[in-house]
């Protein structure tokens, strides 16, 4: 017999794949209960309620996309800002991490009118990602490495949101001029 905490894994598993797929749109309960093929009472079993479940599903999916970037760039490894611009622009606009910027784009907007439980959750993600390239840039002044971390966050997010828009020209020509400006400043 599998254990509550071994089958909660496996339904965070089921529900993670199906907000990556779906977004937030498709998050009510029923929605949810039956991505993870389970009832609603079943669902709520394993969860306090609601706000718990899609918080712990962003968690798991926001510790999936920590993991791709440590993969991609690992810890102690840094990087002059502009080379790390380049780096995480061409893993942000992957095919594979586009269904994690798209959900990114969305918690964001809902944080942004207010929606619990979501301001807190795009706190913690934004924090997240901020100290994760602030340990992978090569600045020395703590201040200054952190507000180019900012400034990276920033731009790639941005470029996120705008991949879609025109075949994808302003996003890539965005952020390829930002990396020639911080090239040319920061070198």
């Amino acid at each position: 017999m599998i254990d509550r905490e071994t089958r909660r894994s496996e339904v965070e598993d089921k529900l993670a794949a199906h907000v990556l797929a779906h977004g937030l749109g498709r998050t009510s309960v029923r929605d949810l209960a039956a991505a993870a093929g389970t009832s609603d009472r079943m669902l709520l079993y394993y969860f306090a309620d609601k706000a718990e479940v899609v918080s712990v599903v962003l968690a798991r999916i926001a510790a999936d996309m920590a993991q791709a970037l440590d993969a991609a760039l690992p810890e102690g490894e840094r990087l002059p800002p502009a080379d790390l611009l380049a780096r995480v622009g061409v893993m942000a606009s992957s095919a594979a991490m586009r269904p994690y910027m798209e959900l990114w784009s969305e918690i964001a907007a809902k944080a942004g009118r207010e929606e619990a439980p979501f301001a807190a959750i795009a706190d913690a993600i934004a924090a997240g990602f901020r100290a994760w390239a602030d340990s992978r840039l090569a600045i020395a002044d703590d201040a200054r490495r952190s507000a180019m971390a900012a400034l990276m966050i920033v731009a790639i997010d941005g470029a996120a949101l705008l991949a879609p828009m025109a075949g994808g020209t302003i996003a890539r020509d965005g952020l390829a001029l930002l990396g020639e400006l911080l090239d040319g400043h920061c070198s």
